[in-house]
C-alpha cells in the first residue's frame, strides 16, 4: 500500500515561495583597492621586429634604464639572452648567447650599466648598455660560499650612492654579500632558517632612499629589511611568497608577490599579484592579477613584468568604462 504526503500547510507553501535566496560569496575584493591598470601581454613581440625566427623562452627578468630603453632577460635559444627594445618595443640590440648557465635576475644600476646574475653558472656580471662585459663576480661552475664565490645568485640592488652593490646569493646559498662597485668583497649576512637574519631562498632585493635593503625570504613567505650593514630591523610577513621587489626613487614599493610558497610553485608562477606598499608602514595600497617572476617600474608608473610564462607585460595606467563591442578581442593598445 503506497503511502500518501499529507499536503503542506498554504502558510508553509506560501513562506517557501517568497523565501530570499541565500547570496553566495563571490569574488574577493583586491587588497587595498584595484590598481585601474591596462596592459600589453606580449611586449617584444607585438609588433615583431626581433630578427626572423626569434621567440622568447621564460622571461626571467625585465629592467628599463633612464632612456626608457628596455632590456629582457629570457632563457630559450630562439633568441640571444639579452634583447633590448625601445619603449614601443622596437627590437634595437641584443648580446649574451652561449654565456650564462641559467639566466635569473637583470638591474640597471645608477650609472646606467646592466647587471646580470646568473645561477646556472654562479657568477654575477656588469655590461656596457651595448654589452661589452666589465666586471665578473664569482668563479664560473664552482658553487660556494666563500667572498670570492656564489651558490646560484638570485638578484643584485645597489646603495643610494652608488658605492655598493648587494647580491643575493640565493638559492644554494642564504645570505646576502656585499660588494663596493668595483667588485670587492665587503660583508655578508645571513643563514639557513626561520629566525629574523635567517633565509630560505633569498629570491630577490631592493634598497630605499634611507639605504635600508629590502629581501625577498621567498620560501618562508615573507620580506626581511635591514640596515646597509646587515643588522635586521623589521619584516613583512602578510605579503605572501615575494618574487619580485622594486623601490622607485620616491620610494614607492612595488612587488609581484604569491599568496604563499606552495601556491607559487604548484601554478609555476601563474596565480600571482601586482602589489603597491607604503614603504613605512607596509601597508598594501593596492593591487591587481598577474603572473610574474620579475618587477620594474618605469617613473610614469608604467609596470613591467617578466613571466616564465614566454611573456614581457607592459602594465600601464588606464581603465575601460565599458565593453569594446565587436572589437573585444582586439589586444588594447595604449
Amino acid at each position: 500500500m503506497i503511502a500518501r504526503m499529507k499536503p503542506l500547510p498554504l502558510l508553509l507553501l506560501s513562506t517557501l515561495s517568497i523565501a530570499p535566496a541565500q547570496e553566495l560569496p563571490g569574488w574577493y575584493p583586491h587588497e587595498g583597492g584595484l590598481l585601474q591598470y591596462r596592459v600589453g601581454i606580449r611586449f617584444g613581440e607585438e609588433p615583431d621586429t626581433m630578427p626572423d625566427g626569434w621567440k622568447f623562452g621564460r622571461v626571467s627578468a625585465v629592467a628599463v634604464d633612464r632612456k626608457g630603453e628596455v632590456y629582457v632577460y629570457q632563457r630559450g635559444k630562439k633568441a640571444d639572452p639579452i634583447v633590448v627594445f625601445d619603449a614601443k618595443g622596437n627590437y634595437l640590440r641584443s648580446w649574451g648567447k652561449g654565456l650564462f648557465g641559467n639566466p635569473h635576475g637583470l638591474r640597471v644600476d645608477p650609472q646606467g650599466k646592466i647587471w646580470v646574475t646568473d645561477n646556472g653558472d654562479h657568477q654575477v656580471m656588469r655590461f656596457s648598455p651595448e654589452g661589452k662585459l666589465e666586471l665578473t663576480l664569482g668563479i664560473k661552475g664552482k658553487a660556494a660560499t666563500t667572498p670570492e664565490t656564489f651558490n646560484r645568485p638570485t638578484d643584485v640592488a645597489f646603495s643610494p650612492d652608488g658605492r655598493h652593490v648587494y647580491v643575493s646569493d640565493g638559492y644554494g646559498n642564504a645570505r646576502v654579500v656585499r660588494f663596493s662597485y668595483e667588485g670587492k668583497y665587503e660583508l655578508t649576512w645571513g643563514t639557513p632558517g626561520k629566525g629574523p637574519g635567517q633565509f630560505n631562498t633569498v629570491h630577490n632585493l631592493a634598497v630605499d632612499s634611507a639605504g635600508e635593503v629590502y629581501v625577498s625570504d621567498r620560501e618562508n613567505n615573507r620580506i626581511q629589511i635591514f640596515s646597509a650593514e646587515g643588522k635586521f630591523r623589521r619584516m613583512w610577513k602578510h605579503l605572501g611568497a615575494t618574487q619580485g621587489i622594486f623601490i622607485t626613487p620616491k620610494d614607492e614599493v612595488w612587488v609581484v608577490t604569491h599568496r604563499n610558497n606552495i601556491e607559487n610553485l604548484t601554478y609555476d608562477t601563474l596565480a600571482g599579484r601586482i602589489m603597491r606598499v607604503d614603504r613605512k608602514t607596509g601597508k598594501i595600497l593596492g593591487a591587481m592579477e598577474s603572473p610574474g617572476h620579475w618587477i620594474c617600474v618605469t617613473p610614469d608608473n608604467v609596470v613591467f613584468i617578466g613571466s616564465l610564462t614566454g611573456n614581457v607585460f607592459r602594465w600601464y595606467p588606464g581603465w575601460l568604462s565599458k565593453g569594446l563591442g565587436p572589437d573585444e578581442g582586439l589586444a588594447p593598445q595604449k
